[in-house]
């Protein structure tokens, strides 16, 4: 099992999220921006063309469909992908992922209609359809066993049509016995604000060094961060201003953190004899909770300096800072952080029917400094019987979410991921928005103890996808 995701890794490294609107499926969010949701951050770094491959070999799908949003809004629409294995070798994974776009066709097919409605040539002609190349995508993915602790993967794909654009990426992975070592060069790379807007990034090179995830103890980790090139918005005129963090630069980051988990109840009643749970890692009933505490420490040089995005916004990034002349592009942050988690299950996931119901619920705080100036504000406006300051409130609010999981039948369960942000502008109004909600149907794969087929939809990003997840709750 690879690294596993800390609890606040979403607020400040570039953790790969999933996404249909590429071939290999990965996108990043934007550091400091949001936190990734549960339903789109990757349990364990199982490549696109493998998850496809294990699917159409052993879950009979001879193709795997996805969604990216219409296609007059810039997305890809109803897609269909198939992998073809190349054998090259036992220590050698090599492969090419297609993907057709079916509602392009759809569409191609019905101006034509629109404007030729008494005319059948087109029906005649469907082959010249398909020979669109605007229909197509390719992906080359070859990943290489270098030993029993290293591991390259490169790959490549090209969309056809009048804009071609390619994407590359070179990953060397490197297994300690405590800690990962990850070096990683791509070329665009891919991002995501919290608006939900895509942005290119025309090189970026990173190494990350982090502590293999354990469920109590202390954990480091370090990453080295470089941009180049000016950042554009993917897809589409640029309309939005460029996130200040994606301007070519160099950054280095370093945090430690301590996480305690704590079993509040965990059932003792015997499970049913002679029947496998249909995912192992859910099969106790129980109630816990876990907190994690940490430092992270910034610095940065050139075009994107720490601090300087969203500074006007109450949930941005704080902490103490300290920067150079006008001249000088460069700074130094330090914060802390902090989340609170609650697990509550029931059933084992043995029985056909209801046998498993999930909550979780987390609460992040991406910036200790701004949640003790808050506190601080707050405490003294009461001392002082004084009206409360609504922006002191506003820093002092979490970011909360939710995921519930409820076993359907079977193999089948549904969940349900959301994003929830308190929104306290003024003593009139305030309230609760949900910024993001994942539905998502799970097939237990009961047979691999730990392991799932995942068919989720993002309402955010209008997207939806269909994955494999291993060792992930």
């Amino acid at each position: 099992m690879k690294k596993l995701r800390w609890a606040m890794d979403g607020a400040f490294w570039d953790l790969d999220i999933s996404t249909p609107i590429t071939v290999d499926g990965l996108a990043r969010p934007i550091p400091g921006d949001t936190t990734i949701p549960l339903g789109l951050s990757r349990g364990t770094k199982l490549s696109r063309p493998k998850q496809i491959d294990f699917m159409q070999r052993f879950m009979a799908m001879p193709f795997v469909p996805s969604y990216s949003g219409d296609l007059d809004k810039g997305g890809n629409g109803f897609t269909l992908q198939r992998v073809l294995n190349l054998p090259l070798g036992e220590n050698w994974f090599a492969t090419m992922l297609g993907q057709f776009n079916v509602q392009k066709l759809v569409a191609s097919m019905k101006e034509i209609s629109k404007q030729q409605p008494q005319d059948s040539s087109w029906r005649k002609n469907l082959g010249k359809h398909f020979c669109d190349k605007s229909l197509y995508a390719l992906g080359l993915c070859s990943e290489i066993s270098i030993g029993p602790d290293d591991t390259l993967l490169l790959s490549s794909e090209l969309s056809g049509g009048d804009k071609k654009s390619r994407r590359n990426k070179a990953v060397f992975h490197h297994k300690f016995l405590q800690h990962n070592l990850t070096a990683e060069a791509v070329w665009p790379g891919l991002f995501v604000d919290k608006h939900g807007t895509y942005w290119d990034v025309p090189f970026l090179m990173e190494v990350d060094f982090a502590s293999v995830a354990s469920n109590s103890g202390t954990s480091c980790h370090l990453c080295v961060h470089h941009n180049s090139g000016s950042p554009k918005q993917f897809e589409g005129n640029q309309i939005d201003q460029i996130p200040q963090v994606l301007l070519p630069g160099l950054s280095v980051k370093t945090a430690l953190s301590f996480k305690k988990n704590v079993d509040v109840w965990r059932s003792k009643a015997g499970k049913l004899k002679m029947v496998q749970p249909f995912d192992v890692f859910l099969s106790d009933p129980h109630i816990s909770a876990s907190g994690c505490i940490g430092t992270v420490i910034t610095a940065s040089h050139g075009g994107n300096p720490v601090g300087s995005q969203g500074e006007d916004e109450p949930h941005s990034v704080g902490g103490i800072s300290f920067r150079g002349g006008p001249d000088n592009k460069s700074a130094i942050l330090a914060d802390l952080f902090a989340t609170i988690s609650c697990t509550a299950q029931h059933g084992n996931f043995q029985r056909l029917c209801l046998d498993l119901t999930r909550l979780h619920a987390r609460l992040d705080f991406p910036s200790g400094s701004k949640f003790l100036t808050g506190s601080v504000n707050l405490a003294r406006d009461l001392y002082n019987s004084k009206p409360l300051d609504m922006q002191a409130v506003q820093a002092i609010c979490p970011d909360i979410t939710v995921s519930l999981q409820q076993q359907i039948f079977g193999e089948f369960s549904f969940r349900m991921d959301s994003k929830v942000a308190l929104d306290i502008k003024s003593r009139e109004s305030y309230g609760a928005r949900i910024d993001d909600t994942i539905f998502a149907f799970e097939y237990a794969l009961k047979v691999l103890g730990s392991a799932k087929a995942v068919a989720w939809y993002s309402t955010k990003q209008r997207e939806a996808m269909v994955e494999l997840r291993f060792f992930e709750t």
